[in-house]
């Protein structure tokens, strides 16, 4: 697992733009950590490295939301998902197994249907109020590689 240090919320929307240039189709961004870590900061920023215009916001009341860059981009807030089987519902795999990139918030939720391919990404407050710590890690070289491109 790879850290990363942010110091100010630019570096946090620095590093999630250079993620979304680096995303390719199928790939799938977890993210992890507590309320106000900064993983919608870092979603909206990806969206942007991903080429999506106008505004990234939480879908946490429908669970998923869709939008249009260089590649489909498939935002899940899973904070208010009462049961895994609630992925079910929505179609999850369709999504997953798509022709998009999938960006997961609150992933720990879901952990037992994340595909084994995948970008972990957890965020926790570091030691100044608008600090954040990124610990990544990458379950095959494409994500590795990755990682290493973002540090």
């Amino acid at each position: 697992m790879k850290k990363i240090v942010c110091r100010g919320i630019d570096k946090t929307q620095e590093i999630g733009y250079r993620l979304g240039k680096l995303v390719e189709k199928g790939d799938i961004i977890c993210l992890t950590g507590d309320l106000g870590a900064g993983k919608t900061t870092l979603t909206k920023s990806i969206a942007k490295g991903l080429e999506v215009k106008g505004d990234v916001t939480s879908p946490t009341f429908n669970i998923i939301k869709e939008y249009t860059g260089r590649l489909p981009v498939y935002h899940f807030d899973l904070y208010r998902i009462a049961h895994v089987d609630e992925m079910y519902d929505i179609g999850y795999e369709e999504y997953f197994y798509g022709s998009g990139v999938c960006i997961i918030e609150w992933a720990s939720q879901i952990r037992e249907l994340i595909p084994e391919e995948h970008l972990w990404i957890e965020i926790k407050l570091g030691d100044t109020i608008d600090s954040r710590e990124f610990y990544m890690r990458g379950t095959t070289k494409h994500y590795e590689r990755i990682v290493e491109e973002l540090i």
